[in-house]
């Protein structure tokens, strides 16, 4: 797994060994931000379900100002820190350990990116339904093709699905309050 674009291009990351932890594919990854490019420098970017933190370090590495990253395993996290060490920034990220879809509201961000196991399907409206209830402008959830998440949680409106194969990413936009 490596960085794809920006100041950290090229560089290696980390993965998490065994099955437990599904990386968000390069491809997906570069998609996503492409869509994200326009609205990022300067940003709050928080990553829920972080994994290893690829799609957060991507933020960074693309103009993020800071990364907010929420990840249940500490095993997990172990790899989260190491990639964050890497690469010098953890200053510039804020990692969490605990439930994304309890913790969300605690974490002020402009873009938030979730992806939660595909097998914890509640997960998507309990953390679409959390940030609908926060600042967040934009609101953007990896899932599987199959998976039909709903138009609207709240005040987060879907304006987009993005689908690459068996990976689509939802893309809501919050109404005004």
């Amino acid at each position: 797994m490596r960085v794809i674009a920006g100041r950290f291009r090229s560089r290696r990351l980390k993965s998490v060994p065994g099955m437990s932890v599904r990386p968000t594919p390069d491809r997906l990854r570069e998609a996503l931000f492409n869509v994200l490019a326009p609205q990022l420098p300067g940003m709050t970017f928080l990553d829920a379900y972080a994994g290893s933190g690829a799609v957060g370090i991507e933020a960074l590495s693309r103009g993020a100002k800071h990364v907010v990253l929420i990840e249940r395993s500490a095993r997990t996290l172990d790899v989260l820190r190491e990639n964050l060490r890497t690469l010098d920034i953890t200053s510039e990220a804020t990692v969490v350990r605990g439930s994304a879809a309890i913790l969300l509201h605690n974490y002020p961000c402009e873009i938030a990116f979730i992806d939660p196991p595909y097998d914890q399907v509640n997960e998507y409206a309990n953390a679409l339904n959390t940030l609908s209830e926060t600042q967040v402008t934009l609101a953007i959830a990896q899932h599987p093709s199959k998976l039909i998440l709903e138009e609207q949680y709240g005040r987060l409106q879907r304006m987009r699905i993005l689908r690459q194969g068996d990976n689509s990413l939802s893309f809501y936009r919050a109404s005004p309050q």
